[in-house]
């Protein structure tokens, strides 16, 4: 089946917008991108016609923070905690509809309860459930009592052995890469966000493995004592990142590690109080915002490649928008959209190993794309008018049509 969908201006960040462009697309795949008249000259008068209303395109946005079990301290965390399997499972599904309803069309789990995460891939890759494409981590790394430890979430290992043990086990149930924590972080109410968990033969361990095994590791990381050694032994990417310093984002960009700031967690309190988040954590949160964002400018100023993830879960609606381009809206406002449009579809898609097939408008690559009225280039807040979505050519959201999340 031949769909063009026409009266439109795509951009995708790799090339210069093409106005009263054309997208012809034939199954799962784009065929061809260009300019209307000849795109539909080569369609020919068989193909099904979408007129967009002049709308901008994009590729899907990718989130590369992604818990869809998230549980925090608090009210809510309590309720989800209480889920049973098959609850658990239906709430994961529900939060991968909203996702892709919201724009984002890939999402990097970094830590999911149980290996729900690897049922629900199955079942969205089999066409039984709407959601975004999935590429996971499963259960993240921590040692005995470290970050997150008290959730299902995580594995607790310890030594080399079992920080080995782990990685494999996660691999053996379809890791594409893996997450360990290696620092305290916000929500563990005993410890800080500096504290050291792992010792360096345990990180070197997970690196090794992971590496061999072909899977790129990212880290739980806050402080820059503890981020510096594991970009020494070669970490992949760095999440959170909460106190860099300039001679460590230039050891990152040196080495290729990228950092998924996930700024909103220092700047969410009406999130915070909506799940009921106990006070302490909030002062955590909060408080670390101002050293945060210096830590994320640090990087930018650097040259690290800076890739979006929320961490919220990305269809939150928070502050007028979903967490997902609230999350851009605040790093655009340093590195600007063009630079944000980038770090929202091909960089993620790159660091994912997945540029084959997702991360840009052009013949070959699934039909992962989204519209909305504004100029993304120009203003990252156009991102908030998305009001048509289309996943591996079937469109899954069209506000004008009535195919509304």
């Amino acid at each position: 089946m031949s769909v063009v969908l026409e009266n439109c201006t795509v951009v995708d960040g790799r090339i210069q917008p093409i106005e009263d462009a054309a997208v012809r697309v034939v199954g799962e795949r784009i065929a061809a991108v260009g300019p209307r008249e000849r795109v539909l000259a080569e369609a020919g008068g068989d193909a099904t016609r979408i007129d967009l209303g002049g709308a901008w395109v994009t590729p899907g946005l990718a989130n590369m923070h992604t818990h869809l079990s998230l549980t925090l301290p608090g009210a809510a965390g309590d309720r989800l905690k209480r889920m049973g399997p098959h609850e658990l499972a239906l709430y994961m599904a529900d939060g991968a509809r909203r996702t892709l309803h919201c724009g984002v069309t890939t999402v990097r789990c970094v830590a999911e309860k149980d290996h729900a995460d690897f049922a629900l891939r199955r079942s969205i890759d089999a066409g039984r459930t709407p959601g975004p494409r999935i590429f996971t981590a499963g259960r993240a790394l921590v040692c005995t009592g470290g970050h997150g430890h008290e959730s299902s979430d995580t594995l607790e290992c310890d030594g080399v052995d079992g920080f080995r043990r782990g990685v494999r086990q996660q691999v053996k149930a379809g890791a594409d890469l893996i997450k360990v924590m290696i620092s305290g972080g916000i929500a563990g109410e005993h410890e800080s966000i500096d504290t050291r968990q792992l010792h360096p033969d345990e990180l070197a361990a997970v690196l090794r493995t992971a590496h061999d095994w072909g899977r790129r590791v990212t880290a739980h990381a806050g402080p820059a004592p503890v981020i510096t050694e594991a970009v020494e032994l070669g970490l992949d990417c760095v999440e959170h990142g909460y106190e860099l310093t300039a001679e460590l984002a230039a050891l990152m960009a040196e080495r290729g590690t990228a950092l998924v700031p996930t700024l909103l967690v220092t700047r969410c309190k009406a999130f915070f109080d909506e799940l009921g988040v106990p006070e302490w954590m909030q002062q955590r949160s909060l408080g670390a915002g101002e050293r945060h964002l210096k830590s994320y400018e640090l990087a930018v100023a650097a040259g690290v490649e800076v890739l979006l993830g929320s961490d919220m879960p990305p269809f939150w609606q928070f502050e007028g928008t979903s967490a997902t381009v609230r999350e851009l809206e605040h790093m655009s406002a340093v590195i600007g959209p063009e630079r944000a449009l980038h770090a929202a579809t091909l960089g993620p898609v790159r660091w994912l190993r997945a540029e084959n097939d997702l991360g840009t408008v052009e013949p070959g690559k699934y039909a992962d794309l989204i519209a909305m009225d504004d100029n993304p280039t120009v203003n990252t807040s156009a991102f908030r008018g998305v009001r048509w979505v289309m996943k591996g050519g079937a469109v899954v959201r069209d506000d004008r049509a009535g195919v509304r999340p």
